[in-house]
Formats: structure tokens, C-alpha cells, sequence
């Protein structure tokens, strides 16, 4: 599945007060999920195996490391878990870092909200507005981006430009 998101994601200090702010909106709890993302070596943009109990999906996407809200081209593999698209993956490309979550995951229409404890990172919000069939387009999810930032008061110093994968390597 092809799929075009706009989003952003920011630190958040008090990432329970911006949760209940959302719950204001009535949004769709999906769950919380403790998730793990492996990521591969790849040539181009991040491949990551997510495992969790509400996710599972092998993740291509590309995206510009950009400290504001950013366009990823995504492309999605919804799968059952099974230990043997890991252990190729891992065989084929090896591992890169392993990014290990607890993610509450809410939906207001085709606006995804995540409030992320990253292990070894801290907490984060992660906003995402898709266009999962082309029916909505680019503007759209830019206008529901900057919305959602506005609407949770953050800054343009609080923005993340890298993946958390990132992060971790940096850190490392």
C-alpha cells in the first residue's frame, strides 16, 4: 500500500496534559502498544520491522530531515507476526538500531496522534495526516499538520527533525 503522510513530530515535557487536551476532540483510541522498530541498513530512506500487539508492518519510507512538519512517501506491508520476515530481514540487510516504545495511538478521521516513551529518548508527540488513496492531497494534510501543532501550543523549537532511529544513533 502506497501511501502519503504529512506530519510532524515534538518533544512534549507534559505529554499527559497534550493527551487529555486531544480527548477533548473525542478522537479514536486504537490502544497502547509497546512496540518495537528494528531498523535495516538500506541504501535509500529507513526500512523498519515493527512488532507490537495493535502495529505489525515492514515500513519503507522516505522522508527529508527537516525541523517542521515534512512529507513521507510510505510504503506499507501489513503482515501477522512471524519470526521469519525478521530473521531474513536481518540475514538480507542486518540490523541498523532497534527503537523499543510505548505508543498511545488515537485517530480524529485520517489524523493519526501519537504519545510516544521512547526508551533512552524521553516523550514525544507524533502527528500524522494521510492520504492513504490520493483522495485528500498534499494541502490538506499540510492545513490538519499546522492545525494539530497550533492546537496542542507547541513551539518550532519543540519540532524533531530526525526519526527516532536517528536519535538513538546519535546518542549512541
Amino acid at each position: 500500500m502506497n501511501i502519503i503522510n504529512f506530519e510532524f513530530k515534538a518533544r512534549a515535557n507534559n505529554i499527559k496534559q497534550a493527551e487529555e487536551k486531544l480527548l477533548q476532540l473525542n478522537p479514536i483510541f486504537k490502544g497502547e502498544d509497546h512496540q518495537t522498530d528494528t531498523y535495516f541498513n538500506v541504501e535509500k530512506g529507513r526500512l523498519k520491522l515493527r512488532e507490537g500487539n495493535i502495529e505489525n508492518a515492514l515500513i519503507w519510507y522516505d522522508r527529508q530531515n527537516t525541523a517542521d512538519a515534512k512529507q513521507s512517501n510510505i510504503i506499507l506491508y501489513q503482515h501477522q507476526p512471524s519470526p521469519s520476515l525478521k530473521n531474513i530481514l536481518i540475514k538480507v540487510h542486518g540490523i541498523k538500531v532497534v527503537v523499543d516504545k510505548t505508543r498511545k495511538i488515537y485517530f480524529i478521521d485520517n489524523v493519526k496522534f501519537h504519545f510516544d516513551i521512547i526508551e533512552g529518548l524521553g516523550t514525544f508527540i507524533e502527528v500524522e495526516a494521510i492520504d492513504s488513496n490520493g483522495s485528500i492531497g498534499i494541502e490538506k494534510l499540510k492545513e490538519q499538520c499546522s492545525y494539530y501543532f497550533d492546537f496542542f501550543e507547541l513551539h518550532h523549537a519543540d519540532y524533531v527533525n530526525n526519526s527516532y532511529s536517528d536519535l538513538l544513533l546519535d546518542k549512541n
